[in-house]
């Protein structure tokens, strides 16, 4: 089954040219707006071009940059950073878009490798630049998006001075767009090169899998430098005439009100956020009653419970009063990327009337590939490949399941100087090996089992993967997070299933006051561990199930879009579970 398209997509064309586009069309509607000072500053789509193309003419006539030349951004998401990005695409500069959570070692890595001439920042990275700015050959010139105390020439004083702008440089699709450095779970940063066809390949594609346009606001949440929030969340609404709202902060209070004011139609968001969410609303129902205490008790538990009770009436009347509450009542879209979404989780938001599609994409692939259709979802699976994209499974096992690959017009160029790496993901006809196994149903809907690196086989020889359990163990609300992974039985040294666990320390705290423990020991909290473990363990087999596990005290590290990074727990500590 093919993606069922609702609409016809904008074509194929360069940033330039939609950018263009959109300004004729929707030339006085908000392009971007973020809130300062209690004000919503508004940029109309005839303000953003004539922004960008006054900064294109600095960048092309006083710092010399020309097209194919390398120029980075680095900052919160803001409008600041859009006007940056649009106008090195304006004058054909290849972009460099830099995590704003990354250490300034990392940030000196990039820039080097990259060859960056230049980059504009926020004032916060200013001190951190000046003082690597004479270690990288290629670097000529800091600007920042801010005043600043460093007599460094910003954004406002650029648009002061060049009043007027320059015309677009002509630039093709098949033309680099963005060198994306990956912060990914395995541990290894590569460079991936996109192309115009890339990106807009994929953006014209998503104007074929959903309904937006004037009046709609996407409210940006997610890393603004990252490909799932820069295509669908930033490159996607502007060539279709929404507005882009951008949260000043991820505090929970300041985003429940911009939202209740921006009233979004659509947000895109990863798991971890999602799980939030629902944890959020479980504590606000609590409070209400006994007896919806008890409804929610059940979310953690089964799922199969929450189809049975949450479908009467006043169960509908009281999620739509939580989700105007949280500003979320105009959601037509709520897109879940970045990492596998748990079903539970799913299932919750589903229920309580969230309009939640859960696709699946790679920075390698501009990233969409899949994505669940409004009409007929099924999210315990990432959907159907969107327009333009074909998928298939490489090596399927007697059940079908093997690693995804994926071709069409939004996979990579390569990895940048690292023909060595593009060659062990992209093959000679042009798949994308994504080193995730999965299979496809009857109907075409794809579903993710694990990574093809994380899989546990048992001495039996049965594969486990790690999420299926990890899934399982999180509906515990004593477990905050786990990593489910491959260990060695120390009597025998076969393979087995071993986990890290971070608690849930609070709703810990407050079992043990309620039994009248004010300060548990920490066998106490591995015993507690212990039987939940067993607990969400049941409906798993029994080669499944966790042999051994440890206890940690702080979060797991993790990468921008909020996955756990695997690399550095390869062989976990275990003194109490046997």
């Amino acid at each position: 089954m093919r993606y069922p398209i609702v609409r016809s997509g904008i074509g194929w064309m360069t940033i330039p040219e939609m950018l263009e586009r959109s300004a004729y069309l929707y030339h006085d509607n908000v392009a971007m707006m973020i809130k300062r000072g209690g004000v919503w500053d508004k940029i109309t789509y005839g303000e953003l071009l004539d922004k960008v193309k006054r900064l294109a003419k600095y960048l092309k006539e006083e710092i010399g940059l020309k097209k194919s030349d390398k120029a980075a951004v680095i900052g919160e998401n803001r409008p600041e950073w859009g006007i940056s990005y649009l106008a090195y695409q304006w004058i054909g500069v290849t972009v460099v878009p830099v995590d704003a959570r990354l250490k300034k070692p990392e940030i000196k890595h990039i820039l080097k490798d990259s060859e960056s001439r230049i980059i504009i920042a926020s004032s916060r990275f200013l001190e951190d630049l000046i003082e690597i700015k004479d270690e990288l050959k290629s670097l000529e010139r800091l600007i920042s998006m801010d005043e600043n105390d460093f007599n460094i020439v910003n954004l406002n004083q650029i648009l002061e001075k060049y009043r007027e702008g320059i015309p677009k440089e002509k630039v093709l699709l098949d033309d680099l767009a963005v060198i994306l450095y990956t912060s990914g779970t395995t541990g290894s940063s590569k460079g991936v090169m996109l192309s115009h066809k890339n990106l807009m390949s994929n953006v014209d594609a998503l104007h074929q899998c959903i309904i937006f346009g004037p009046g709609d606001v996407f409210y940006s949440i997610l890393p603004i430098h990252h490909v799932f929030e820069g295509t669908a969340g930033f490159l996607t609404p502007l060539s279709g005439g929404a507005t882009v709202a951008y949260a000043r902060s991820l505090k929970s209070k300041i985003m429940r009100d911009e939202m209740q004011e921006v009233k979004p139609s659509v947000m895109l968001v990863v798991p971890l956020l999602l799980e939030k969410i629902v944890q959020g609303i479980q504590r606000e129902i609590s409070k209400a009653n006994p007896i919806v205490k008890g409804i929610f008790g059940l979310m953690k538990g089964s799922s199969r419970a929450l189809d049975t009770v949450l479908k009467g009436k006043a169960s509908r009347t009281m999620f739509k009063r939580i989700r105007d509450e949280l500003g979320m009542g105009n959601l037509r879209y709520l897109v879940s990327g970045g990492a596998a979404l748990p079903q539970w989780v799913s299932k919750a938001l589903e229920e309580m009337g969230f309009p939640i599609l859960q696709g699946y994409g790679l920075s390698e692939a501009s990233p969409v590939c899949t994505l669940n259709p409004p009409s007929r979802p099924k999210n315990a699976s990432i959907g159907l490949p969107i327009p333009y994209v074909d998928v298939k499974i490489v090596n399927p096992n007697e059940e079908g399941v093997g690693e995804l690959a994926f071709r069409g017009p939004n996979i990579m160029v390569g990895y940048y100087r690292n023909e060595e790496a593009t060659k062990e993901v992209l093959t000679e006809d042009g798949w994308l090996l994504t080193g995730d196994l999965g299979y496809i149903d009857d109907e075409g809907y794809i579903y993710i089992t694990g990574r093809k690196k994380a899989v546990i086989v048992t001495p039996g020889g049965k594969n486990v993967y790690p999420e299926e359990v990890e899934t399982a163990l999180l509906r515990s609300p004593y477990i905050e997070e786990v990593l489910v992974l491959r260990g060695y039985n120390p009597e025998t040294g076969a393979e087995e299933v071993q986990a890290i666990v971070y608690p849930n320390f609070e709703a810990i705290d407050e079992f043990f006051t309620s039994k009248g423990i004010k300060n548990p020991r920490e066998e106490d909290v591995y015993a507690l561990i212990d039987k939940e473990i067993e607990k969400w363990s049941e409906d798993l087999a029994e080669y499944k199930r966790v042999k051994r596990f440890s206890i940690r005290e702080e979060e797991f590290p993790k990468t921008t879009t909020r996955k756990i990074k695997r690399y550095l727990f390869q062989k976990p500590s275990f003194e109490v579970k046997e």
